[in-house]
């Protein structure tokens, strides 16, 4: 049945790669399990195959921002399988680096979130999305800086707050 949320084991890992474009070059069995998707299905298309149309996109504005800076980013993604199932992941991304310090691919691992951070995301990332819905990627970036100017925090340190 679709649309049902499925789940990992605490002590799981999804792991992919991407080139500089965001196609995927590798996915672990665990990856390929999820997506419900085979590797030949998965390797060579854009990550984004597995994109919820619940995430926000100024999520992932935000990552690529900070991927293209050589910079790493943690966030909490909800993914969507082949058959329309959905999973969430508490995602760390990296950028690998060549011997010249030169960016050759994104290397991202994820785990399963905690019930606590979802607690705080899902309403988050409704809000966002309803933002975007109405006015654009400008108007929940906008919001999502008025939240993160309100608590304080920057991104990074309000997602590993949670």
């Amino acid at each position: 049945m679709a649309n049902q949320e499925i789940t990992f084991g605490d002590n799981e890992f999804i792991v992919s790669k991407t080139d500089l474009n965001g196609k995927i070059t590798y996915g672990n069995s665990l990856f390929i399990q999820m997506s419900g998707y085979n590797e030949e299905e998965l390797l060579g298309q854009p990550h984004n195959i597995i994109r919820h149309h619940d995430m926000p996109a100024v999520v992932f504005k935000l990552l690529w921002s900070e991927l293209k800076k050589g910079k790493e980013i943690f966030a909490y993604v909800n993914n969507k399988a082949k058959n329309g199932d959905y999973y969430w992941v508490f995602a760390h991304v990296t950028p690998s680096y060549d011997t010249n310090r030169k960016i050759t691919n994104y290397h991202s691992v994820r785990r399963k979130p905690s019930q606590k951070a979802l607690n705080v995301i899902k309403p988050l990332y409704a809000s966002l999305l309803q933002k975007e819905k109405i006015g654009g990627i400008n108007a929940s970036e906008s919001a999502l800086n008025q939240i993160l100017k309100d608590k304080g925090l920057t991104y990074d340190k309000f997602i590993l707050s949670i």
